[in-house]
């Protein structure tokens, strides 16, 4: 398991254990996590699980696909260069501890 914390639009913060090779967005929905809907279900042609990591692990995070990036562009919530899809994160070990806010809308 990979405690990771999400904060939800609110502001609450969640700390969740995500099973190893989870995405991030799977831990969340499984876990009641406002902020995240996942309507395509991790397939990433929705854009509704939209999350910014936290600035100082991005660059530990591998470079997003070009159908991420693309489905980046049509999120409805501000864009920022720590924008990313969490369905299209892995819980890995090293993650341990990392923090995804969520973004106010997803759709």
């Amino acid at each position: 398991m990979v405690s990771i914390i999400y904060v939800e639009p609110s502001g609450k913060r969640h700390a969740v254990n995500v099973e190893e090779g989870w995405s991030l967005m799977q831990g969340a929905t499984a876990n009641g996590v406002d902020g995240i809907v996942g309507e395509c279900g991790g397939s990433c042609v929705c854009g509704t699980c939209h999350c910014y990591v936290e600035e100082s692990r991005f660059t530990e995070l591998p470079a997003p696909s070009a159908a991420e990036v693309d489905m980046l562009d049509t999120v409805a919530a501000e864009l920022k260069p720590n924008s990313r899809l969490a369905c299209q994160i892995q819980a890995t070990a090293g993650l341990e501890g990392l923090v995804v806010t969520l973004p106010a809308t997803q759709g």
